[in-house]
């Protein structure tokens, strides 16, 4: 887990794709020979904590399949040798061709398939789904890259256990600092405790005020038991609830456009919100605390006519986004992954 994270991600020049592009009637005609993206380089990947504010570069090449496209950029890692049966999204981005990370914040993402403190032999790939806009509406073509293997080595993240908060949780330090950070699922019935279990050191509060041996931190009436991100600092003896309860809205949902949302849950180890429920035909969209405001959490959807490189895998953070559709009811599983600024869902019919 990490504070704040901070992906940044690099434009070097190219601002639209733009090949050959033919039109018969409404049909584009894609090139015969499209080219597909390519990883160029990998950084060093034996990370460490010492190193955590370090930024890292993935260097990669545009698609061109033959026609004028809007592209969604992802890098994916897998475990050597498994094709990417199960995959990590490490970052993603439109028409990026230099992807950039911190050592601390790759670290914390890649933590969630492989194990700390050893070496793990990792493919990458660059996947990029374009949305043809050359009067066909959009119609979405993936292209991925070779593979490019490397050899990974991970730092364990020092941590802070809740103790008798209802559940097993922990919060972490990305950088080693005495600076955690972690969404936690509290009761207001259970107050809690944060112990360092390097040094068997317990730590209470009040007020947003940690001390040793201090009394159990109280979840507060308002907005009462549910999802917090929860910030610590044991050098300066400080600590932080802010309530992040993510939901999903809309027609398609039990309370339609109607507050409260549905709310998700948090899994710590793929480090993304999920939630299986019945939906019937209509629209969803994903937004935080039952707050429409985008720039105080996110309002989240996909892309206008004007902006067709948001996408399920590149969600649009925005008022104006447009609601996801949801063709047929059922019973389906949301996932949503939040790194950062970006934002993207897969939505699976059971």
């Amino acid at each position: 887990m990490k504070n704040n994270l901070i992906i940044f991600l690099t434009f070097i020049g190219l601002i639209s794709l733009l090949s050959g592009c033919e039109k018969d009637g409404t049909n584009v005609v894609i090139s015969e020979n499209p080219i597909a993206p390519t990883i160029v380089s990998l950084p060093n990947l034996t990370l460490q904590r010492a190193n955590g504010n370090q930024v890292l570069t993935f260097k990669g090449t545009l698609v061109d399949p033959g026609f004028k496209a809007s592209a969604t950029y992802s890098l994916e890692a897998c475990a050597k040798g498994t094709n990417f049966a199960d995959v990590l999204p490490i970052l993603s981005g439109v028409q990026d061709t230099s992807m950039k990370i911190t050592v601390s914040d790759l670290n914390s993402i890649m933590l969630k398939k492989f194990p700390a403190d050893q070496s793990s032999e990792v493919d990458f790939r660059i996947r990029a789904v374009l949305t043809a806009d050359a009067g066909t509406g959009y119609t979405p073509l993936v292209y991925t890259s070779a593979v490019k293997s490397a050899t990974v080595t991970l730092y364990g993240l020092p941590s802070l256990d809740l103790l008798n908060s209802g559940k097993d949780q922990k919060i972490e330090s990305a950088l080693g600092d005495g600076t955690y950070f972690g969404y936690v699922k509290l009761d207001i019935t259970k107050p809690f405790t944060l112990k360092d279990p390097d040094f068997g050191t317990l730590y209470g509060g009040d007020n947003n005020v940690l001390a040793v041996n201090g009394a159990a931190i109280a979840i507060p009436a308002d907005p009462g038991s549910g999802w917090y991100k929860l910030t610590a600092d044991t050098k300066g003896l400080t600590y932080k609830l802010e309530a992040y309860r993510v939901g999903v809205i809309g027609s398609s949902t039990p309370n339609g456009w109607n507050t409260p949302d549905t709310k998700m849950d948090y899994n710590p180890t793929s480090g993304t919100w999920s939630i299986t429920l019945d939906l019937t035909a209509g629209a969803i969209k994903f937004r935080l605390n039952d707050n429409w405001s985008a720039s105080s959490g996110f309002n989240l959807g996909l892309g206008d006519a004007a902006h067709p490189g948001y996408s399920l895998t590149n969600l649009w953070n925005n008022g104006g986004s447009q609601d996801i559709p949801i063709d047929a009811a059922g019973n389906y599983t949301l996932t949503l992954t939040v790194a950062g600024s970006k934002y993207s869902c897969t939505i699976v019919k059971n």
